[in-house]
């Protein structure tokens, strides 16, 4: 069988699995993402069948699916928005880098991952999935809860906190002196300042750059702007996701609309190849031995998440039940997890049990998250019933 033949027969299966995966999700209201990652590691390395040439594919599919969903992720917010969140959150923001990055950063150096292991966990353990957080709050119709622009605005912080974190992770990875790192970190925050100010100022001309009444004109301006400041951004050492991210932002009004509707079908379809391909290069075996380590990860960090929402909730004037539903929303973890895993795993800059740990650890949280929002209400009651109405004597 030619070479051609047989990664059209290995894609055309991924693709068809993914398909199904995502339909056996969906049937139980869940994120497809568990089961897209436990794909990748039945037929990775060391699983049931080695797709070689799926692999080679999905490295750059999936790079571009990490491109997407952050470009995808900027194009939900404008610039005054970010502001207008950071100016409300920034105080919960910090109770939540502090609370939830430091059992990251501890199992790591507790397992001898040294201070670039542990800075990596830290981000695994930190930050909350977007995605999976938009989805349960869809789906369980909270969008117009009073808690839920608390939620939102702690999303916000965590991924402005993303645009500084992982320049500085991209620098660490790279073996750069301090000197080189404080450079590109200037470099990154001066970016973003300025891409904030230009959304704020100019974001109209820079839609009408990337705008067009035709369709097919309109996503490959777009895609292709998209590629070009990833990969100005990558050359930079400032995170080619970070580019992507702030020319989100940049794109506003109706063209942002349009962009998002044009772009998420493509969005989701390369996504699932990166997750695929992080199961895919992550060796099943290895699991086992860090199990134990991503429960207890999982246990104390879906805590430390309800416990902020919980608080910043509060903060807000919010009652119990609603405080409850913030903290229990924000405990998922999903691609951005994957994403600051799989980059500092790409470089070969941690032990090699770091992504089979995150791998586990993201299964558990994916599917934790949806399961306590929905659970929450009910298991509130049951500690803490409501006081009824007095019965009079």
């Amino acid at each position: 069988m030619s070479q051609t033949a047989l990664a059209f027969l290995e894609l055309g299966a991924v693709f068809f699995a993914l398909g199904m995966l995502g339909r056996v999700a969906g049937r139980f209201g869940m994120s497809p993402i568990p089961l897209y990652l436990l794909g990748g590691l039945a037929f990775g390395s060391g699983g049931y069948v080695d797709l070689a040439e799926a692999n080679e594919f999905g490295h750059v599919a999936g790079e571009i699916g990490v491109v997407l969903l952050l470009l995808l992720l900027g194009l939900e917010y404008t610039a005054a928005e970010l502001m207008t969140g950071l100016r409300r959150s920034w105080a919960a923001g910090l109770v939540d880098i502090v609370v939830n990055a430091i059992p990251g950063v501890l199992v790591a150096l507790l397992l001898g991952w040294g201070v670039v292991g542990a800075i990596t966990m830290g981000g695994v353990t930190y930050i909350s999935s977007s995605g999976i957080v938009a989805k349960v709050l869809n789906d369980l119709g909270r969008l117009g809860n009073r808690e839920t622009p608390v939620v939102l605005s702690i999303l916000v912080f965590e991924d402005l906190a993303m645009a500084i974190y992982l320049p500085i992770l991209t620098t660490i990875l790279a073996g750069m002196s301090f000197l080189s790192g404080l450079r590109t970190l200037a470099i990154a925050l001066v970016t973003v300042t300025l891409v904030l100010v230009v959304a704020l100022r100019y974001g109209r001309h820079v839609s009408s750059i990337v705008d067009s009444s035709d369709n097919e004109v309109f996503l490959l301006k777009l895609l292709g702007a998209a590629l070009l400041v990833a990969g100005a951004a990558s050359a930079l050492n400032v995170s080619a996701v970070v580019g992507a991210f702030l020319l989100g932002i940049a794109i506003s009004g109706s063209t942002a609309h349009q962009a998002a509707k044009l772009l998420e079908p493509l969005r989701d379809l390369f996504a699932a190849i990166f997750f695929v391909a992080f199961g895919l290069s992550t060796d099943p075996r290895a699991i086992p031995p860090v199990l134990g380590w991503a429960v207890l990860l999982a246990v104390v960090t879906a805590t430390t998440k309800v416990a902020t929402g919980w608080w910043a909730a509060g903060r807000q004037g919010i009652r119990r039940m609603g405080c409850a539903r913030a903290g229990a929303t924000l405990v998922a973890r999903g691609e951005f997890s994957i994403v600051i895993a799989g980059l500092a795993v790409s470089v070969g800059a941690v032990a090699s049990e770091l992504a089979p740990l995150a791998s586990a650890y993201v299964l558990l949280m994916a599917v934790l998250g949806p399961v306590a929002a929905r659970v929450v209400e009910p298991l509130v009651r049951l500690v803490r019933p409501e006081p009824g109405p007095a019965v009079a004597a």
